[in-house]
């Protein structure tokens, strides 16, 4: 079912689910500009985040996306771009 918004509690839930809570850190609202990698998140940790995220919403993330969003802001703003294209 797609869902019309994503937030950043959204993120750290499906985070939390796919990976669990890095070491030493987590997601909060000070970290939206922090790299993933700083916050302790790897590319694998990402890569099952996009795939929850398609699955959940109903939406294909560009391969573009992981190489792009290596903050949550930019991931949530990629997710959120998704959301709003209607769907063919």
């Amino acid at each position: 079912m797609s869902q019309a918004t994503f937030t950043l509690d959204d993120l750290k839930r499906i985070l939390l689910e796919g990976s669990g809570a890095p070491e030493g850190g987590g997601l909060d609202g000070d970290s939206l500009d922090t790299e993933f990698s700083d916050i302790g998140y790897d590319s694998l940790a990402l890569l099952e985040t996009a795939s929850r995220i398609e699955r959940e919403y109903g939406i294909e993330l560009d391969e573009s996306v992981m190489g792009e969003a290596t903050t949550p802001r930019v991931f949530i703003d990629a997710v959120i771009g998704h959301l709003a294209v209607p769907a063919a």
